[in-house]
């Protein structure tokens, strides 16, 4: 029987088909396609006659084309959806993959023909994107360890595959602890919860298939339940094990792991020449250095860290008058801090989230875009690879521009977070294909679905990554959608948010879940008005997060990461009452893969520019600005990676930006 994941796909715009591919079929797939892409990679290594642009690096943009497609599947279902079959088949395939790709970066032939024409770029008469695709192709190689001879050549690929085994054992690790544990609930530990909290955590009884109600390590139930629970016991004994994920002790324990990639990536950048692995890593990126990176993230912690310690003084006023004597503790701050919110700014979240129909988000996002870039969406009937999934075809003026595909609900087959992938990027090369995008999201299930108003940011930020996608307009898939510098790629998600505040858009969308009414006025303007509320935690909590990932990476890595972690919040002076967002055994942006090491501090970048990037359309005076969408546009969301981000940005708003944009918006400027 033909492996559907090899045949062509005679379906709907060619998405995978869902329907007739089963676990069975991936393992067959992969080692098929790795044995075509590696024959392409043979020939074009081979070739007789010289080098050109044309047989060498557009050779390489066209090959392992079935390679995309059986990866494209797996990866994607891999981490939505797994099972145990998935998850052994990820440990199967990842030094698999580490090789092959190894193999391909080591091939002498290969790269001399490359650096051939790097050596001649100026007299191939490129266009400025085939320049740009033959830079990084170039750069890429090089930093592959291309260049690497005899012992150093070995032993780059010998921790390649290590790594590649590592992320994925921190990975799976992380999901057992997260889907495992869960604080069954009695009717009594239920009162004071909003109903629906309550709702959740029944809900989630069930697919744990527990006798009643359960707390779960799911952000989209256990922060609620942090903020609203009286129960101060339920709500420490709950975080405690929030925070102590990647690190019970056991097979699924991280520590070991983590101080072991971080060995490795030191080793990594010295055998490339560099002195630390930030050294090397940030090479690419906007930032550059290890210092820029550090000067921008203190430059926003020490604002944050006295509104957090101004604000850690008032909740523990408010725990003292409940009572509860002792210190203000991290399973205290959400709960005091909503108690805060609710009385400063006459915001009850129960009353609140309501009007956040999960639906309605949904269409409100897709309104933005169709206001901004002229986008309709409309459902599709395919399958899918979960009941969850629902797709849209994506198109302007009638024509086809992509199909996206959006997984909202929590689940313990998923890992935890948000996210957003393209199971098929846009290019123009070897042939014309549309962007097949897909955000994934952990919301609680419920019927109607509600959202928190944070929930509702989450879905507009990834649904920002999927406009990247869906927009490109480029020839080259290696320059694609969102295959951008890393403090890059979050721009145009954190950008979307802001549509989200917009109070015309919350007028039409917020809409009560029982009544149909749209959110009062007032209503509408205390959250408005609360947007900065607690702003001083959640900045903490990040930028800790930052200053230990690159901590890790720049210098020596650290025999004991957790000891490294302790010093590094010792010495910037870390609230005792705050933990940082993600602790070493759980910080899965870091360890996972290389995708946000020594990057997490990415975000804050990218958020210097969106703030600085929404004044744009405030000073034209309009949020949906006609010319600034499509300078927006043109100069950002089509062109991914064909030209280089600080270029792109000044293009679009004629300069760099200062952090004093992102100081305002988070309400941490000096008054």
């Amino acid at each position: 029987m033909t492996n559907p994941l090899l045949q062509d796909w005679a379906t709907p715009f060619e998405i995978a088909p869902f329907d007739t591919i089963s676990d069975d079929d991936f393992a067959p797939a992969l080692d098929q396609a790795l044995q075509e892409h590696m024959a392409e990679i043979t020939a074009i290594a081979g070739a007789k006659e010289p080098a050109s642009f044309g047989n060498t690096i557009e050779a390489l943009e066209a090959a392992g084309a079935a390679l995309d497609k059986v990866l494209g599947v797996f990866f994607n279902v891999a981490g939505a959806d797994s099972n145990p079959v998935r998850e052994d088949l990820q440990r199967q395939f990842s030094p698999k993959l580490a090789a092959h790709f190894s193999e391909i970066s080591s091939n002498k032939a290969l790269f001399a023909r490359v650096a051939a024409l790097w050596a001649e770029r100026d007299r191939l008469d490129l266009s400025a994107e085939q320049a740009r695709v033959l830079m990084l192709t170039h750069r890429g190689f090089v930093r592959a360890g291309a260049a690497l001879e005899g012992a150093a050549e070995v032993r780059m690929k010998e921790i390649k595959a290590r790594l590649a085994v590592l992320g994925t054992e921190f990975t799976q690790n992380l999901l057992a602890d997260e889907r495992d544990w869960f604080m069954p609930l009695t009717e009594e530990d239920l009162k004071g919860l909003p109903e629906f909290v309550v709702d959740t955590a029944r809900a989630a009884g069930e697919e744990k298939q527990a006798k009643g109600p359960v707390v779960t390590l799911s952000r989209s139930l256990i922060v609620p339940f942090l903020q609203f629970s009286p129960r101060r016991d339920l709500r420490r004994k709950a975080f405690v094990a929030w925070a102590a994920r990647g690190a019970n002790g056991g097979k699924t324990d991280n520590r070991a792991i983590a101080a072991e990639i971080l060995s490795l990536r030191q080793e990594r950048a010295q055998l490339l020449g560099y002195g630390s692995f930030a050294a090397f890593k940030l090479e690419t990126e906007m930032a550059k250095t290890p210092e820029a990176v550090r000067d921008l993230l203190m430059s926003v912690w020490a604002p944050a860290r006295a509104q957090a310690d101004a604000d850690a003084a008032r909740l523990t006023e408010m725990m003292h008058a409940d009572g509860v004597n002792g210190d203000l503790e991290p399973w205290d701050w959400r709960y005091y801090a909503e108690k805060r919110r609710a009385v400063e700014h006459d915001l009850d979240e129960a009353a609140l989230k309501p009007y956040f129909q999960l639906d309605r988000m949904i269409e409100a996002s897709f309104a933005c875009a169709e206001r901004l870039f002229g986008l309709a969406f409309t459902p599709l009937e395919v399958p899918l690879y979960h009941p969850d999934c629902r797709a849209w075809e994506v198109t302007r003026d009638g024509k086809h521009i992509a199909v996206f595909i959006g997984d909202y609900f929590a689940r313990g087959s998923k890992r935890s977070g948000a996210w957003c992938s393209a199971m098929r990027a846009q290019a123009k090369f070897p042939k014309t294909q549309s962007p097949v995008v897909i955000n994934v999201c952990n919301f609680a299930k419920g019927d109607p679905a509600l959202l928190s108003y944070d929930d509702a940011r989450t879905l507009f930020h990834e649904f920002g990554h999927a406009l990247h996608q869906m927009l490109s307009d480029v020839t080259y898939e290696s320059v694609s959608g969102t295959s951008v510098a890393r403090d890059f790629v979050e721009l145009p998600s954190q950008l979307y948010e802001h549509w989200l505040e917009v109070p015309d858009v919350l007028a039409e969308f917020a809409v009560h879940a029982e009544t149909g009414a749209p959110i009062p006025q007032d209503m509408l303007q205390k959250v408005l008005d609360a947007a900065t509320f607690d702003m001083g935690f959640q900045t903490v909590e990040y930028v800790a997060s930052a200053l230990v990932d690159l901590a890790f990476h720049d210098g020596p890595a650290p025999a004991d990461p957790m000891q490294k972690q302790r010093e590094v919040l010792e010495a910037i002076g870390m609230p005792p009452a705050i933990a940082m967002r993600h602790a070493t055994p759980h910080f899965a942006h870091v360890f996972a893969g290389d995708g946000y090491s020594s990057g997490y501090y990415s975000y804050m970048w990218s958020e210097v520019m969106d703030a600085d990037a929404f004044e744009a359309f405030e000073e034209a005076g309009d949020p949906f600005d006609a010319e600034r969408a499509a300078a927006l546009e043109k100069h950002i969301l089509s062109t991914g990676g064909s030209a280089d981000a600080a270029e792109l940005y000044t293009a679009f708003r004629g300069r760099l930006p200062g952090v004093e944009a992102l100081l305002k918006g988070r309400g941490l400027a000096a008054e």
